[in-house]
């Protein structure tokens, strides 16, 4: 078997960024299309911003993110992770997750194309249910092909199932300050909070706790409560 050293390195450039409502890691859904209704915006630096690179992709109506996962640390390999899906606290290979934490760092995710555009001769996508933090780097895009790429009599492991959902409250007195957001906005605020966002190992139980999500400029306050999500403040973030 050949040494680490002895294996050719490859460099990979961004073509491009999103630009998404999620200001950090905390609170992303944990998977693609888990909140659908939140759109975010790719952008593309040259040459890969040529409008004739994505001539063509209307015609899908998803397509495959290639990213990297720059925010997440890695120093080392470790063969196994903790997966949130088994409460965090479960060990399974890295390469039985989704897990950021991999040697590559790249991660992969299907998302719907919006819109396919052209602003001042650059090419951007609009994309809607990615699980992507604001800034995070693009290296490539693939069409999805639902003849290839759908196979509904696949196994999910330990993944079978779709996250419970929880139902999320707002305090009346807070109804008002929502109005920062556009019904868009306001449904995936309601889609990113019913996932329960806190950390996995959490028993997911009421806790007492005050948690903070950054969704488009606001920190949205939150507390749980038997099977419900209570957001009780809205603050907006300083510049």
């Amino acid at each position: 078997m050949s040494e680490i050293k002895d294996i050719p390195r490859f460099t990979l450039q961004p073509i491009g960024f999103i630009h998404s409502p999620y200001l950090q890691k905390f609170a992303v859904p944990r998977q693609p299309g888990l909140a659908p209704s939140v759109l975010s915006k790719i952008t593309f630096i040259p040459p890969y911003c040529d409008p004739e690179a994505f001539k063509g992709l209307k015609g899908f109506s998803h397509i495959h993110l290639l990213f990297i996962f720059d925010k997440a640390p890695y120093s080392e390999f470790k063969p196994t992770v903790r997966p949130p899906r088994l409460g965090g606290n479960k060990r399974v290979g890295v390469f039985a997750s989704r897990s950021p934490f991999r040697p590559s760092r790249i991660g992969l995710s299907v998302v719907k194309l919006e819109t396919v555009g052209e602003e001042d001769g650059r090419a951007y996508l609009e994309v809607s249910g990615a699980d992507l933090v604001d800034g995070t780097p693009i290296i490539d895009i693939k069409p999805y092909i639902p003849f290839v790429d759908a196979h509904p009599e696949a196994k999910g492991g330990f993944a079978s199932e779709p996250p419970e959902i929880k139902e999320v409250v707002f305090l009346p007195e807070i109804c008002g300050l929502l109005n920062v957001f556009t019904e868009k906005e306001r449904q995936a605020v309601t889609e990113i909070l019913a996932q329960d966002p806190r950390p996995a190992y959490k028993d997911k139980k009421e806790d007492g706790k005050l948690y903070k999500v950054a969704f488009n400029g606001y920190d949205i306050a939150f507390k749980a409560e038997e099977n419900k999500i209570i957001v009780c403040d809205l603050i907006k973030l300083s510049k």
